[in-house]
């Protein structure tokens, strides 16, 4: 039995069987009135892509401060997102919402550290700080958050876990403050969002 001619087969017939599946794909984009891009859906056979502007702090599991205004498209970057990717071997789950106040930082703050509160032990990253929540010990299998390096006078409020994450980012924006809510959710292939 002569080999390479079988290869050459067995190639073609894999090419031909995986083609379909690359072309089996569906995009979906959904614009506004104003023409502009709304939301965006992929699908794959293997991979998923969900994108909407139409995140709101609902979808965040976040009150909005009260009298907070959710901030408009600014230079063209819009101030709300939900994003959800899922694969056969993981999933992310990001949403982000930006608002305003003419609150100081430290009346947000207070707010924020009582919601925030039901998802677990809170964590103060600011400027200069990269610690781990103190709540959850030292066990190597803990499931503690971290504070990543922040710059300036913004700070942000966690609490969850880092596949499970709530979190709060402030700034000063002259006598009040901007601010952003946002929640993070990962899984590895066993589980789905």
């Amino acid at each position: 039995m002569r080999i390479q001619p079988f290869l050459c087969n067995s190639r073609v017939a894999l090419i031909g069987l995986c083609l379909p599946l690359l072309f089996a794909c569906s995009v979906n984009v959904k614009k506004d009135a104003n023409g502009n891009e709304k939301n965006v859906q992929i699908d794959t056979p293997v991979a998923s892509l969900h994108v909407s502007k139409d995140a709101t702090a609902n979808d965040t599991g976040l009150p909005v401060y009260p009298g907070a205004r959710q901030l408009e498209k600014v230079d063209g970057n819009d101030k709300s997102a939900n994003v959800n990717i899922q694969t056969g071997f993981f999933g992310l789950k990001v949403v982000a919402v930006e608002y305003q106040t003419d609150e100081s930082v430290e009346k947000v703050k207070n707010y924020y550290d009582d919601q925030l509160k039901k998802y677990g032990n809170l964590l103060e990253c600011r400027a200069g700080t990269v610690a781990v929540n103190p709540g959850f010990g030292d066990d190597s299998k803990s499931e503690a958050l971290t504070c990543e390096q922040t710059s300036g006078s913004n700070f942000e409020l966690k609490a969850g876990t880092p596949h499970n994450q709530h979190v709060v980012s402030i700034q000063p924006n002259g006598k009040g403050c901007k601010f952003a809510l946002v929640y993070i959710q990962m899984h590895g292939k066993e589980a789905t969002i």
